[in-house]
């Protein structure tokens, strides 16, 4: 049996751990799979489980993971890994509605049909959506390509309708952005090949970050090369993960460094379904202090899958091996627990929050302000006579959490009070914090001591 070198993942259910090797064509290479089974999986196996006929009659009786795979059901995994679907080209978060569409992707379906952010898709092929989950719903406007579907979406209140053909989507592997305040925002979406190149462009194009918020929810994980690279991002982990195969000892494997590095504060967001190589990069980050963890327990999932390739296409996905923490913490069945666990939903904002507060020592928080209308106007009320003329026209900054810093036209009313306007209806259901930075002087030309924030929910 011929075998290339191997090729390490870790994913969870289509998303594992695995090795390509190559074997003489044959209709169904039971022999091959049974010597893999009985040389490399990570358990021993009884002699009445490789005596069974078939490749797929003997790996069901093995564990969840390991999995014979045809030919196209092995290039629809190697896809998933690469982040290549069949959609109308949107990233959803959940509504009471429906789902609210955060952003539109280039080129596909949805943006030539002027679907933009903040849509909420309420029906599709006139079957109501409200109540389901993000997941549900992708398979509900999933579908063949080249297929229709009918949506129905809510904007501004009134309802549109649009019918689609759903495209093969390319989702980007990596996604990057400012955030209010200068807080760089990076999505990595699986661990493939090219994460790393992106994350290192990432950090290139946000040259001014103060601090990092690295997202790894719903990343159900990828390669094993890949969590390393990624771990390597931050400057205080030199581990990544043990790794322990049947009869031997764990090894360690460290991070592969890379040439540039998450600055300031960094934070990484996870949930139940980051599974696999998210949890090896969680874990080696919070075990060595090199972020804090935002979110929910990730999945549990500490099995290595290796993916074995035969020459008709087919390939096996066999766990051989089991991974820990770098200090040798359980993950399997157990997951990683995050520093500061927050609402489903609640990740990012929670942790933009953090990132702006821990920029802003020394501000007072002015309480919160609740339910707020769309078309809000503030009232700010100074202690003392403000020289407002010269107030810096940045002293006053309006941050969507989660989201980009809002345009603010201020009127002054008197000595001490004046009106901030955003220039744009709020979003409803969003959060936000207004803050006046201490750059102002009141009529005695006494610098401001304190900075104040407020915290704003929009109903």
């Amino acid at each position: 049996m011929k075998r290339s070198l191997p090729i390490w993942l870790g994913l969870l259910s289509i998303f594992f751990i695995l090795f390509p090797y190559a074997s003489t064509a044959s209709a169904e290479p039971v022999q091959e799979i049974r010597e893999l089974i009985r040389d490399y999986y990570v358990d021993e196996v009884p002699a009445s489980v490789l005596e069974k006929r078939t490749a797929k009659d003997i790996v069901q009786q093995l564990d969840l993971y390991s999995e014979y795979m045809s030919a196209k059901e092995y290039k629809a995994f190697i896809d998933e890994i690469e982040s290549r679907f069949v959609g109308i080209g949107v990233v959803l978060e959940s509504d009471s509605k429906g789902v609210r569409v955060v952003s539109v992707i280039s080129g596909g379906p949805a943006e030539r049909a002027g679907i933009r952010p903040g849509d909420i898709i309420t029906h599709v092929n006139g079957r109501s959506i409200a109540g389901k989950s993000v997941g549900d719903a992708v398979s509900i406007i999933g579908g063949a390509e080249k297929t229709k579907v009918g949506i129905t979406l809510e904007r501004e209140a009134k309802p549109l309708t649009f019918e689609l053909l759903r495209e093969a989507i390319d989702l980007p592997n990596v996604e990057y952005e400012m955030l209010g305040g200068d807080i760089g925002y990076v999505r990595l979406n699986s661990f493939a090949t090219e994460s790393a190149k992106g994350i290192n462009r990432a950090i290139r194009a946000l040259p001014d970050a103060k601090g990092w918020i690295l997202d790894l929810r719903d990343n159900g994980g990828g390669y094993i090369s890949s969590a390393q690279e990624v771990t390597g991002f931050f400057p205080k982990a030199g581990r990544a993960f043990q790794l322990k195969e049947r009869n031997s000892e764990p090894e360690i494997l460290e991070v592969i460094r890379q040439p540039r590095q998450f600055a300031g504060t960094v934070h990484l967001l996870i949930n139940p379904y980051s599974a696999s190589a998210s949890e090896m990069v969680a874990a080696a980050v919070k075990e060595q202090q090199a972020a804090a963890l935002y979110g929910q327990t990730s999945y549990g999932k500490g099995t290595m899958q290796s993916l074995f390739e035969f020459q008709d296409g087919s390939a096996l996905k066999l766990t051989t091996a089991r991974f820990f923490s770098p200090n040798g913490r359980e993950i399997d069945h157990v997951g990683v627990k995050p520093h500061i666990v927050t609402a489903s939903g609640a990740e990012l904002q929670t942790s933009h929050r953090d990132q702006l507060l821990s920029k802003m020592k020394g501000y007072q928080s002015h309480g919160q302000l609740k339910k707020v209308p769309t078309n809000k106007t503030f009232t700010v009320e100074m202690t003392k006579s403000m020289d407002w003329e010269a107030f810096p026209t940045d002293g006053i900054q309006l941050i969507e959490l989660g989201g980009k810093e809002k345009p603010v036209a201020y009127q002054v009313i008197n000595d001490k009070t004046l009106t901030v306007k955003p220039k744009a209806p709020l979003q409803s259901g969003k959060s936000y914090l207004l803050i006046i930075h201490p750059v102002g002087k009141d009529l005695q030309n006494r610098q401001m001591k304190k900075g104040i924030y407020v915290d704003v929910t929009v109903k």
